[in-house]
């Protein structure tokens, strides 16, 4: 079995343990914990396609064991003294559920939590942000405007034309012919496939049995916003926001066994 540190290099392409959570070196306690999650979700068996979940399971595990360590103090001073990793240390769990072991740390998301999350975020600095960010990469198309500000749809148009606006107005955003000559045929077409998209969401929704509003305002969001990377960031960021730590037992010191080294 390979040591943990050959399995960072395999998987990671680093045995900088720092460096496959995407930290540095004097990141504080929640910043290693934030690393872990934003890797762990890109990583995630569940989050990949079938092809992918050998590959994925792997390196998921091996992600678990490096926040193992580093999220223990006593373990990561003796890997920043010495930068190695002791492999047989018996605290060190090889067999464990490395799936539950995340969901102990981050709670998953609801619906409720969904909820809340588009009302706080609608209208506030940082939709606005976000707007902004879209509007200057997208050239001023509103359809990818809409499809990658988070919890938009066709609806949130007028808000969202009216605010461009004003940006242009006082030349904090350039004026893009896109947005401000788009013509009438362009603007039908997007609805139409707006009312397209959501015809198909109350069809799933029959389908799979939902009904709650809640429920049929994710399927459509989930169309509107249909491109599968799109839709996982979203949930990413909603995963950051509401995912709360729950207080772990230390594992004990680090015993000196046979390490593995850099």
């Amino acid at each position: 079995m390979p040591s943990l540190l050959e399995s960072c290099r395999d998987e990671f392409g680093t045995d900088d343990l720092y460096k496959v959570l995407g930290v540095n070196k004097k990141a504080k306690e929640g910043e290693v914990k934030k690393g872990y999650h934003k890797v762990s979700l890109k990583v995630h068996p569940d989050r990949v396609s079938p092809e992918e979940k050998e590959t994925a399971t792997q390196k998921f595990q091996t992600l678990g064991k490096v926040y193992f360590i580093l999220a223990d103090k006593e373990r990561r001073a003796v890997y920043d003294e010495t930068g190695e990793v002791d492999d047989e240390d018996d605290a060190i769990p090889q067999d464990r559920d490395w799936t539950a072991y995340w969901r102990l740390l981050f709670r998953k998301v609801t619906m409720e939590d969904i909820k809340d999350f588009e009302k706080k975020y609608k209208g506030s600095k940082e939709e606005l942000e976000d707007l902004k960010t879209a509007y200057l990469e997208f050239k001023g198309n509103m359809e990818d405007i809409l499809s990658n500000v988070m919890c938009s749809t066709e609806d949130d148009e007028p808000r969202f034309s009216g605010i461009i606006r004003d940006w242009i107005k006082k030349k904090e955003v350039p004026d893009f012919p896109k947005f401000s000559k788009e013509t009438k045929k362009s603007k039908d077409n997007r609805k139409r496939k707006a009312a397209q998209e959501a015809a198909e969401a109350e069809e799933l929704k029959e389908e799979l049995g939902l009904h709650s509003n809640g429920s049929l305002q994710a399927l459509i969001h989930a169309r509107q916003q249909s491109r599968e990377q799109q839709m996982t960031g979203f949930m990413d960021d909603l995963e950051k926001k509401y995912a709360q730590p729950k207080k772990t037992k230390s594992a004990g010191t680090a015993k000196g066994k046979k390490k593995g080294k850099k």
